[in-house]
């Protein structure tokens, strides 16, 4: 019982989207502790499967995975350079002349990265500001070289292959970078899907390792378990859970597990009929999903099991997502520190 998490199915998947960009070095984005799996897990498992460049939100997140990996390597930090850091080991991905200035102050501890806005509007130097710095960013010198480990853009719509703003960053960021020597990064896990032209010299897959869309063959990676905590028997017509939202139709049993919003099962599943499985049977939530508990109609199961599960196989982290109007990523990032977690040894 509990969250199960399969660091086999990561590895694997880090490894197939890596066979999609063979031109480029795959890097991992750990980010947001590994978008809620356990970095201190996930970040060594990708590197014995081969990852050598790794991206995190925040200095401190890279911090705690440093120790875990060798010293080949990279962690880039995407926030950049922010006052009263510690940096030590980190690679920050510049993205402001503010910055930029800012971390001469580090000079030459480490080296930098520097981030192009090629249209997102939300981090990274625009045309105008990079061009006030390139020529000193392409020749500033640290104890890891002469100027940045990376330059990199990232793509705001990068699940809609159709979409024009694909092309258009691309083009913005070939113009931008040209004459670069730096290694050259553009594509999280959408972007790599969307073909050679967007891979360059290092990719930054992210939630494709973690079995969400928009990598479609992706090996699921979460199966949570919620234990049983009381069955009880409900006349027809007697209400469930708060607000009397669901009345039982028929006699039913009523199932109650353990969990609720303060997990990342979130309120908005209510009403929505979701599945809990028993083996190969399926159960539907009824009432209002609340703090702690959630209420599930086991009238048609032959025998209720020890633990329902929510996320598996045949209910992934996105199919839950579109019950309850938000993405995958919000899915795994909320699942709470209540649940007991099972790390499967990669292979």
């Amino acid at each position: 019982m509990g969250l199960t998490i399969d660091l086999a199915a990561i590895a694997a998947n880090w490894k197939a989207l890596a066979a999609r960009a063979p031109g480029a070095r795959p890097g991992a984005v750990v980010k947001a502790d590994a978008y809620g799996l356990g970095a201190a897990r996930v970040a060594p498992a990708l590197y014995a499967a081969g990852a050598r460049h790794f991206f995190v939100a925040l200095a401190a997140e890279g911090r705690a995975i440093r120790p875990l990996l060798g010293d080949d390597a990279s962690i880039f930090v995407l926030s950049g350079l922010m006052p009263g850091q510690d940096l030590t080991g980190l690679i920050p991905v510049l993205n402001s002349a503010e910055q930029f200035f800012r971390d001469r102050a580090l000079r030459p501890r480490g080296g930098f990265a520097i981030q192009l806005d090629s249209g997102m509007n939300r981090l990274g130097m625009e045309p105008a500001e990079w061009a006030a710095i390139r020529a000193e960013a392409l020749s500033a010198r640290t104890a890891a070289g002469q100027g940045p480990a990376l330059v990199m853009s990232h793509l705001m719509c990068a699940d809609e292959p159709g979409h024009p703003a694909n092309a258009a960053q691309l083009a913005a960021f070939r113009e931008m970078a040209m004459g670069v020597t730096a290694p050259l990064s553009l594509s999280a896990t959408g972007g790599i899907l969307l073909g050679a032209d967007y891979h360059f010299d290092v990719t930054r897959p992210g939630i494709g390792l973690y079995g969400g869309d928009p990598f479609a063959e992706a090996r699921p990676v979460v199966t949570l378990a919620l234990e049983v905590i009381q069955t009880r028997s409900v006349a027809a017509g007697e209400a469930v859970g708060y607000g009397c939202t669901w009345t039982a139709a028929r006699p039913s049993r009523i199932a109650t597990v353990a969990a609720g919003y303060a997990d990342g099962l979130l309120r908005a599943l209510s009403g929505k009929s979701v599945p809990l499985w028993a083996g190969d049977r399926s159960a539907p939530i009824v009432g209002r999903v609340s703090m702690d508990l959630i209420t599930v109609d086991v009238t048609d199961l032959p025998d209720v099991p020890a633990a329902l599960e929510i996320l598996n196989a045949r209910q992934t982290v996105d199919d839950l997502a579109a019950r309850a109007g938000t993405i995958g990523y919000e899915i795994l990032t909320s699942l709470g520190p209540r649940y007991p977690r099972d790390w499967r040894a990669a292979e």
